[in-house]
């Protein structure tokens, strides 16, 4: 996919995210948030590191229904219910968003929220990508 950040001159880079991000034309996919609980809608941990990772393994999977990859990516935006936890944990969560996303080159936007619809939930992720057009098959 062709995907061109957006970093204005003379502006600091930012850590862990894209300013923003310009995408070409192709099938857009809009994953709804996704929490970190696994297929049978159970937590397997209260731990937010945790959470991170099977929120994030989520996404991978529902982008996969749709051929789409973690490369497809170029927006997302995170809620979390304890913007100290998740400062103080940037080193470990940055090592899963590399591990199972890979690239920064997303426009991300984090925002602390007083509570997520369930109880155990400590993150919330949507998720934008853009799948590139089809190559047309040559002519027979």
């Amino acid at each position: 996919m062709n995907k061109q950040v957006l970093q204005p001159a003379g502006w600091t880079p930012p850590r862990g995210y894209a300013n923003g991000v310009a995408v070409g034309a192709g099938t857009q996919v809009f994953v709804a948030g996704q929490i970190g609980w696994n297929a049978q809608q159970q937590f397997e941990s209260d731990d937010l590191v945790a959470q991170v990772r099977q929120t994030l393994a989520n996404v991978r999977a529902v982008l996969a229904e749709a051929g789409a990859a973690p490369a497809h990516i170029c927006r997302m935006t995170w809620y979390l219910t304890d913007k100290r936890e998740y400062l103080a944990r940037g080193r470990e969560i940055g090592a899963a968003y590399r591990e199972l996303i890979g690239d920064y080159a997303v426009a991300m936007s984090a925002v602390q929220v007083s509570a997520l619809m369930e109880d155990r939930a400590l993150v919330e992720i949507e998720v934008t990508a853009v799948l590139p057009p089809p190559v047309p098959s040559p002519a027979a």
